[in-house]
């Protein structure tokens, strides 16, 4: 229980302002919030971007390994610049990637598909700020709104594929009238930099989506959160949100608010990220109360992610018809992230379902001779090349045993060790556990231990790697614990050889 009148809300903000936990700084944020010292300091330990001596982030995800991140962190160390390994910097496309705080914000360009005006999202067309597609909502109402993203199928484009018609009538039926919206644009699945493009690209699509769900729900006050390491894209999404209030394309309301993540892979789970809004560690809640019951300040919150809210103007103006029918398996058009061993990485619009066959040849095809790929993020596993031709889509990965997730595909060509490759994925979930529950804090743990015995030589390391994937399968509270074991147990399946016999 906090005192009264304190404000747990600035922690954050304030920490970050002062350069992050340096000496005397939690005395001074509790004397401006009112919050207890020792809560302010598991708060600032939490965040890797509140370390005042974190140097140059190194990403050692998936991608940057393949492409020799250890030897920039090498360069790096040798030059005596200080450096640390981080979990990924979401710029797979750029591997191996690393960034300095203090140095050039600025991200270089990537490839994409052909602008083609039949994608929701066309990254590659104009982003003229027309802001019609608000007005055409404004004139038909809610109920129509909400018609057109049922007809269009549209499933959330985070990870979870849950439907979006369903989120928003469920914000609607409340009974409660303070409502929020939080955008959940702190983009941390390895393997993917979708978002990243959009907003950078597509600033006013992302404004007008977040504007019609303000309209349809009721809302006053919308949330963005942005990955910290993303300040060029936050700068991008400013500057068009202050040109079109200038023209007055989005009226007198709602109210617009930026708030900064500061390094918390977690923070990508929706409560995680509510969590985090109220300045607090980023720990997922126990669900239910689901947010959109009881979310931010424990009002109903509708909290989507950046390309599924950019794919809303377009449903309004041309029709949730239109929508569904642009997909090939399941409804619409859809971003997908190529990154690993490709000759040309970058983000990629097609129809749902296209394959991997599909994307390579977008993508310019592998480096090398394909031998698996990570069809989904680190969170999807991996599968072997002989699955090719398999439709990307939500159903068929699940059908699968994978998962579409955020779709940032990782290719591997035969050079790649897949037990190397499962032990990068395992200390990532390791890394980014929040800890909060015992079988993903001790599971990830112990499936990072078992793969690194195995390395030394110990043959039966491996032998209840399954009990241990059921364990966190079933008992954690969140995605991130629910599939860490994907990884290994796909890796140790689709390629047995590389593996030895656990009996």
């Amino acid at each position: 229980m906090l005192p009264k009148g304190a404000d747990r809300e600035r922690i954050l903000e304030l920490l970050e302002e002062e350069g992050g936990l340096r000496p005397g700084v939690v005395t001074k944020v509790h004397q401006q919030t009112g919050v207890p010292e020792a809560d302010i300091y598991g708060v600032a330990t939490f965040y890797h971007l509140l370390d005042p001596e974190g140097g140059v982030r190194v990403c050692q995800g998936l991608s940057c390994k393949l492409a020799g991140c250890d030897q920039v962190k090498a360069d790096l160390d040798a030059r005596g610049k200080k450096a640390s390994y981080v979990a990924c910097l979401g710029r797979c496309d750029f591997a191996p990637a690393a960034w300095d705080p203090e140095g050039d914000p600025t991200t270089p360009e990537t490839a994409f598909s052909p602008s083609d005006p039949s994608f929701a999202i066309d990254l590659l067309g104009a982003d003229a700020p027309r802001y019609d597609a608000l007005e055409i909502a404004r004139e038909r109402g809610s109920d129509w709104v909400v018609g057109e993203l049922e007809t269009s199928g549209l499933q959330g484009r985070g990870g979870a594929g849950f439907p979006t018609h369903f989120k928003w009538n469920a914000v609607r039926g409340q009974a409660e009238r303070e409502r929020y919206i939080a955008l959940n644009a702190d983009e941390g699945e390895p393997g993917t930099f979708k978002d990243r493009e959009v907003i950078l690209r597509r600033p006013h699509l992302v404004l007008e989506g977040l504007a019609i769900a303000a309209e349809v729900l009721a809302v006053n006050d919308i949330y963005i959160y942005i990955r910290g390491e993303f300040g060029q894209v936050r700068a991008a999404l400013e500057r068009a949100l202050s040109a079109a209030q200038a023209r007055g394309d989005l009226g007198d309301h709602p109210r617009w608010h930026f708030v900064d993540g500061h390094g918390a892979y977690i923070c990508g789970e929706e409560t995680a990220l509510i969590e985090a809004l109220e300045g607090k560690r980023g720990m997922p809640r126990l669900r239910p109360p689901y947010p959109v019951e009881k979310g931010f300040r424990d009002k109903p919150t509708l909290v989507q992610n950046v390309e599924t809210i950019a794919c809303v103007p377009a449903i309004v103006r041309q029709g949730g018809a239109w929508f569904r029918d642009a997909g090939r398996t399941q409804p619409g058009s859809k971003l997908y992230c190529v990154s690993g061993h490709v000759a040309r990485p970058g983000v990629y619009e097609a129809p749902l379902g296209v394959s991997l066959r599909d994307l390579l040849d977008l993508a310019g095809g592998v480096v090398g001779t394909l031998k698996a790929f990570s069809p989904g993020g680190a969170s999807s596993g991996f599968l072997p090349a002989d699955q090719i031709d398999l439709p990307l889509d939500f159903k068929s990965l699940a059908d699968a045993g994978s998962m579409l997730g955020s779709a940032g595909l990782v290719v591997l060509n035969d050079t790649a060790d897949m037990v190397e490759a499962a032990l990068i994925q395992a200390v990532f979930f390791e890394d980014e556990s929040c800890g909060q529950c015992a079988p993903c804090r001790i599971g990830t743990q112990m499936l990072r231990q078992a793969l690194e015995r195995y390395r030394a030589g110990e043959t039966d390391a491996l032998a209840h790697v399954s009990n241990i994937a059921w364990g966190m399968g079933e008992a954690s509270i969140c995605g991130l614990g629910q599939a860490a074991w994907m990884p290994l147990s796909s890796a140790m399946k689709y390629f047995p050889d590389e593996f030895e016999p656990t009996d």
